[in-house]
Parts: structure tokens; sequence; C-alpha cells
């Protein structure tokens, strides 16, 4: 049995140790997309001193997003915004070589903004083309990528608080990323900016 289980780890060791390169062009490549382009990804991979459930080694992501920067663990250098765009394509890598019926987002865009906020936008759209995306988000960017809108909000009665969930149709996209835009009671100018954003998706 321990001869059948260094073999297996080694072949596993053996797959990921092919597949490092492949991964570390991907994620590169997405980042410089989504406004890093010093970004610089490297995963390690290292025998552990006993076997684990995962196999022998011990795989970690070393990131620097500064030219010439030394690599360090993610968890130690990344930024909240780095950090959404790095998990962002991971998830974008795995649904594309899996086959997911269904990927949700909750979140994922803390930190970002602008234009970098569209081109995750822009990301998540593409993958929505293999797989169903669900994307819970404040960003209107992001919102205004979405096929379908489906807002949630929770009302309070006497003893509890209840979450409802409508779906929004025409006009009301444009006043529900209006209000993303500028609070409740829009501008005209922030309902034309959401037109607009919609319009681009």
């Amino acid at each position: 049995l321990f001869s059948e289980l260094t073999a297996a780890a080694q072949t596993l060791t053996d797959k990921r140790t092919a597949a490092t390169a492949t991964i570390e062009q991907y994620l590169t490549e997405k980042l410089i997309l989504l406004g890093m382009p010093n970004a610089n990804i490297k995963l390690s991979i290292t025998p552990l001193p006993k076997f684990s459930a995962t196999g022998a080694d011990d795989v970690n992501i070393l990131f620097s997003a500064n030219k010439n920067a030394p690599l360090r663990h993610i968890s130690a250098i990344a930024s909240g915004g780095e950090t959404a765009r790095i998990m962002l394509t991971l998830k974008a890598m795995i649904a594309q070589n899996t086959e997911l019926p269904t990927i949700i987002f909750d979140e994922i865009d803390t930190g970002v903004s602008g234009d970098i906020a569209q081109r995750m936008g822009d990301m998540m759209r593409s993958m929505s083309a293999d797989t169903q995306v669900i994307t819970i988000t404040h960003l209107p960017q992001i919102a205004a990528s979405g096929a379908h809108h489906l807002k949630v909000y929770k009302n309070d009665n006497e003893t509890s608080t209840i979450t409802n969930i409508s779906i929004l149709t025409g006009t009301e996209r444009e006043q529900e990323i209006a209000e993303m835009l500028s609070g409740k009671n829009p501008t005209q100018t922030a309902l034309l900016t959401a037109r607009e954003l919609l319009a681009h998706n």
C-alpha cells in the first residue's frame, strides 16, 4: 500500500509540475488585462515531510505586483484589490477547464473600481459563454455586465428580517444601476450613465 501511495503521489507531483508554466502564463496574461502590467506569479511546489490528503506537495502561489519586486507568498503581499483580481483569474481558469454548471462570485470585486471593474465585468461575461455566472456586486460596471438582474433587499417586521429577491427588467435595471452610482433618487446624469453602461454590454 505504501508503494502504491508513493507512486500515486509522484504522479500527482509530476502533473502539477507539468502544468505550472501554463497556469503561470494564463494568470499573468489575465492580470495584465485587469490592469496589473507588472504582475508576476509563480507556483511553488515543495515536497512535504509526509503524505497529506492532497499528495506529497506543499503548493503555494508567489506573487509580485511591481516591476522587479521580489516574489512573496500571496497572502503576505496582495492588497484587497489585487486579491480580488487574482481570485477572479483563478476561478476563470478553473471554470474554463472543468464542466462547472454554475459559478457564484460573492463580492469578488472588493477593492476595485472604475476601468478595472469594467474589465472584471467583461471577464465574467466571457465566462458566461460556457458557465452560468451569478455575481453579487455593489459596483455598477459589473452589474451592467449581467444579462439578467436580480435585486436582493431586506424588510423588517415586528419579529424578524425577511430577505427578498425581485427580477429587474427594462427601466428597472437602469434605475437600480443609477442608484448604485448616485444613491436614492438618482440624477438624470446617473440615469444616462446607467443607460450607457448597459448599452456597452
